[in-house]
């Protein structure tokens, strides 16, 4: 079974709103952005991504980069935060960037130029055996 929004492009987000909740203390975030299959010009939910999401519900797991439960109250809550529920806030999903070697980088261009330099010369070379002007 497949789910799909059609004539959105659009992030959808679901709310469940319970009045005698089992956890009151407590709000479950789930990010499932990355979690469907692209088909065509529609994002689908597959029945495995569809299972997660109401897995991590019933169960009220937190996984890095897709669940988070966030107290209403106290330090890193929700109160904290003025009550905002923008997902960023609550669930990090961004991926750390490469460590650049600015050194090693540094030492290939080098590399690079001193090749480069070195083909300008043998280009020099034939072009004074052909007796053509130098093209640089």
């Amino acid at each position: 079974m497949e789910y799909c929004h059609y004539g959105t492009s659009i992030p959808t987000c679901i709310l469940v709103f319970k009045k005698c909740r089992e956890n009151p203390d407590d709000i479950l975030f789930i990010d499932a952005s990355q979690h469907f299959e692209k088909v065509k010009t529609q994002n689908v939910l597959r029945k495995q991504d569809v299972d997660l999401i109401v897995e991590t519900y019933r169960n009220r797991t937190e996984t890095p980069k897709y669940s988070r439960r966030v107290a209403l109250s106290g330090d890193n809550s929700i109160a904290k935060n003025d009550y905002n529920l923008n997902m960023q806030r609550y669930v990090d999903t961004l991926e750390a960037e490469e460590n650049i070697d600015i050194e090693a980088i540094a030492k290939e261009i080098k590399a690079l130029d001193e090749t480069i330099a070195s083909t300008d010369k043998t280009i020099a070379q034939f072009c004074k055996e052909l007796g053509i002007p130098t093209p640089f």
